[in-house]
Parts: C-alpha cells; structure tokens; sequence
C-alpha cells in the first residue's frame, strides 16, 4: 500500500507521476480532503510488484519533503516485508515486517541498543526509535482521518 497522508493539491500530480514512473502504470489517484490538516489532500493505493518495489516507490516519493507517506510492502517467498513511514521534521524510518506485519527486530539490533544503553540514551528511548514510536506518533491523526477513503488498485507492469 502507498498512503500519502497529506499532501499540498500542487505536488498531488507529481506523486501520481512519481508512482506512475515506479510502477510502469498511470497512477490516477482518487484525492480527498485531510481533515488533519487543512488544505492538504490525502490519497492511497494498492499497488503489487516485485520485491524491493516499495523501496524504489519510497524513493520517488521522498522528491517531495513536504508531503507525509507510509509505503507498505508485503512479504514475499523468501524476502521480508518492508514497512516505510516519512514526516516532515522526522524524515524516514524503515523496518522489516513479518507476515502478520508486525515490525521484526533483528538479534543483533537488539544487542546493540542493549550494549548502547549504558551509556546516555535509555534503552526504553532505543526500541521506541527502532519501531518507529515518533512516526507513529506523528502520522497516526493523518491515518484516522483517512478512515473509509477510496483506495485505488495499481500493478507493477514487468
């Protein structure tokens, strides 16, 4: 899934265009209103691909600073899914998901925030920071006021 959760009506034919340009099909969004942030519009779309399409949508979308998204991949044989988050003033967190999308952290991720704990940084603040708690924070009005909005369907042509 692609969410644009708020974007100025001016950049809205630029992420069709960068959507369009990624997945090899015209991308015609259906726009509405973003009660959570006036004069802003929002959009979302299905959308299906090989693996690592997500990536490459999120790097199309990143064009445009101003606008707030979340990318979703599903996972596929043999690969992880993927779930990226973008807000102004936060910029982008990226996770792997399981198959029931819940945020995967790795072994190692862990033993770090861990060995870094002692030092000045919580370990609390840590794992808030690797499951993307701020971007969370930060999107979730945006998600709510898209509740029951139109989703349109695109396929990665290739």
């Amino acid at each position: 899934m692609v969410y644009v959760h708020s974007s100025p009506s001016a950049v809205c034919p630029h992420v069709e265009w960068a959507i369009s340009g990624t997945l090899g099909v015209r991308a015609e969004l259906k726009w509405t209103a973003q009660p959570a942030a006036a004069g802003q519009l929002r959009s979302e779309c299905s959308w299906t691909g090989s693996a690592g399409t997500g990536a490459k949508l999120v790097q199309a979308l990143r064009a445009w600073p101003m606008i707030r998204f979340e990318v979703t991949e599903e996972p596929s044989a043999g690969v992880d899914g993927e779930r990226f988050c973008f807000a102004p003033g936060l910029g982008l967190w990226r996770a792997k998901t399981s198959a029931n999308g819940d945020i995967v952290v790795g072994e190692d991720q862990l033993r770090a925030v861990a060995a870094a704990s002692r030092g000045s940084e919580s370990f609390v603040h840590k794992v808030d920071e690797m499951l993307g708690a701020s971007w969370d924070e930060a999107l979730e009005p945006f998600r709510r006021a898209g509740d029951g909005a139109p989703v349109t369907w695109l396929h990665r042509v290739g």
